[in-house]
């Protein structure tokens, strides 16, 4: 006869006791069935060499590491003071948070440098080791090693925030390297950086040889970047040292071998900068950025046959031809990211872009438009034909001969040179330009080219309905072309009644631009939306002094600090993000507050 106590098949398995669980399965919350030395889960999973009990028996993984850590603490207190038996210090707290800004001035900052600068001291710093540790030369400036992290800081990371990291599974049971979690937090952020690359091989970079992997310059800006996203988030604790190992260039210029990654790293350093309000670094690596796309004559990617010089014996500098289509539209999309940065950073920065462009063979802009990695990973590739191509849109009546001109990368090249024109044009003038008629005929034909240019995007009303990356390209895109009529036309607004209405115009257009703005685009918005913002707002607050102080209009008065008002919500919701942009806000509110 059976045994009574023995549960029939339909009673289902017994329940395993709390505790019992193997760490994979509670992780999971899946159903174990503690067998040892691997479960079922483990072993279906095909990883039944980690599979691993926490029930006192035996130590897990996670206390083994601790241990150790606790014994290297020990050691560093050892080498630094054999005589003293103060408590061991900590290699690197994690949960440590420190102010982002400093009270101290800094001469890198925008105008309020003691709210806008960043402070050095802003993270603790790690791994403080003596002139005598041997394991010191491990965090060199380009060392992409990740830091060592107290495992409790990965239980305040939430991985579902990151749906494009890697499973577990696939770092064979334990957490993903830093590395990989700062790319995937960087990534869908690529676009709003500037940075046009090819996803795919970006990841695979991670896994590949040392020699074949993308420069540590680069991967050390867009780690950098990351932790500034991840605000005030856990991995934002490593934002300083990414900015130490990013900033410390060190022999990477002595090695040509990889450049475009240098030109890159160059450019998401200089918007880094830009962002925090530290303008004069900003300035110099907007700077090396273009020196060096010149220099390796991106500029002119299409037109190398057709430039061989006399003394093309010393090739130094030249690029060896790209391996395939992908790697050739990097290139060309590496170029126009330092065209759209040095063009909207003169504007930013009050100086002259730094980019020539002009009919010297040496000078002139022949790189084709920019187009979609997807077009170049198809193979459709415009070759580019050598002729000048930002001059040949502002003279030629059509926008463009070639498709790839109309893409979203074209448009938005576009807008920034409408926006770097206008500004010099105006800020050109003088008295003696009235005897002349060429400025007059020149201000004409270019405000022409930014009505011509408004009239062939995608009207608003369809902007809403664009994939995510479009609408965060187009909403900035509109917003430059609108810029632009507000900086060729503000030098003349208080004395012409003409101009002041076209700027007042085009500061309410930037207006309705922002109703298209939700509250989770702010995270993706281009930088230089701060910039248009702020130009609509100096519009706006030159119109309330202008009806303050003339006869009392109370109906356009409050008209004007309602369009105010919305500035400043968009301006606070996207500051919070860009301290930059907070300055500016600030300067709003002050003038609302009637200070």
């Amino acid at each position: 006869m059976a045994d009574d106590h023995t549960p029939s098949p339909s009673s289902g398995p017994v329940p395993l006791q709390r505790g019992k669980a193997c760490l994979r399965c509670r992780k999971r919350k899946m159903r174990c069935d503690g067998t040892r030395p691997a479960c079922a889960q483990c072993v279906r999973a095909k990883k039944g060499d980690t599979c691993e009990f926490d029930d006192g028996k035996g130590k897990t993984r996670t206390q083994l590491m601790r241990e150790h850590i606790a014994r290297l603490e020990l050691r560093v207190k050892e080498l630094e003071s054999p005589e003293q038996s103060a408590p061991s210090m900590t290699l690197f707290d994690p949960h440590a948070i420190s102010p982002y800004y400093s009270e101290s001035s800094s001469s890198s900052s925008y105008d309020s440098p003691g709210k806008l600068s960043y402070s050095a001291s802003a993270s603790p710093t790690p791994f403080p080791l003596s002139d005598q540790d041997p394991r010191r030369g491990m965090l060199s400036p380009l060392s992409l090693d990740s830091p060592d992290v107290d495992p409790r800081a990965w239980d305040q990371l939430n991985f579902a925030d990151i749906p494009s990291l890697p499973a577990v599974d696939s770092f064979n049971g334990v957490e993903p390297p830093l590395d990989h979690i700062l790319l995937e937090i960087f990534l869908p952020h690529r676009l709003q950086c500037g940075l046009d690359v090819h996803v795919g091989r970006l990841r695979d970079s991670l896994t590949l040889p040392a020699a074949d992997q993308r420069h540590p310059a680069l991967m050390n800006a867009i780690f950098l970047w990351a932790c500034f996203i991840s605000r005030p988030g856990t991995l934002s604790q490593y934002e300083q040292l990414y900015l130490s190992r990013a900033t410390s260039f060190g022999d990477a210029m002595q090695f040509t071998s990889k450049p475009i990654d240098l030109i890159q790293a160059s450019c998401l350093l200089s918007l880094y900068f830009l962002s925090n309000g530290r303008m004069l670094e900003g300035s110099y690596h907007a700077s090396a950025a273009s020196t060096l796309a010149v220099q390796c004559r991106l500029h002119q990617i299409g037109s190398e046959d057709r430039m061989l010089a006399p003394d093309n014996w010393d090739s130094s500098f030249e690029l060896p031809p790209p391996k395939d289509s992908i790697e050739r539209g990097e290139r060309i999309s590496t170029f126009w990211q330092v065209y759209n940065l040095d063009r909207c950073a003169s504007v930013m920065l009050r100086r002259p872009a730094t980019l020539p462009d002009s009919d010297h063979p040496w000078a002139s802009i022949t790189t084709p438009w920019p187009q979609r990695i997807e077009d170049y990973e198809d193979g459709d590739l415009d070759v580019g034909t050598g002729s000048p191509t930002i001059r040949a849109f502002f003279v030629q009546q059509s926008q463009s001969t070639s498709l790839s001109g109309f893409s979203i990368g074209a448009l938005r090249v576009k807008a920034s040179a409408l926006y770097e024109g206008a500004n010099r044009l105006s800020s050109s003038w003088s008295p003696r330009s009235l005897a002349s008629s060429s400025f007059s005929d020149n201000f004409n034909a270019f405000e022409h080219s930014i009505i011509r240019f408004t009239a062939t995007l995608l009207p608003l009303h369809q902007v809403g309905g664009a994939i995510p990356e479009d609408k965060y390209a187009l909403v900035a895109i509109h917003s430059l072309a609108h810029a632009s009529m507000i900086r060729l036309h503000a030098p003349f607004m208080r004395d012409d009644g003409v101009s002041r209405e076209k700027c007042l115009r085009a500061a309410r257009s930037l207006i309705h631009i922002t109703k298209l703005i939700t509250d989770s685009d702010f995270d993706f918005l281009d930088p230089i939306m701060g910039s248009c913002w702020s130009s609509a707002a100096k519009v706006l607050e030159s119109e309330l002094s202008r009806l303050q102080s003339s006869w009392p209009d109370p109906l356009n008065t409050m008209e004007v600090r309602t369009d105010l008002e919305a500035l400043l919500y968009v301006m606070t919701k996207l500051g919070a993000r860009l301290p930059i942009v907070a300055y500016h806000s600030a300067k709003v509110q002050s003038c609302l507050d009637g200070e």
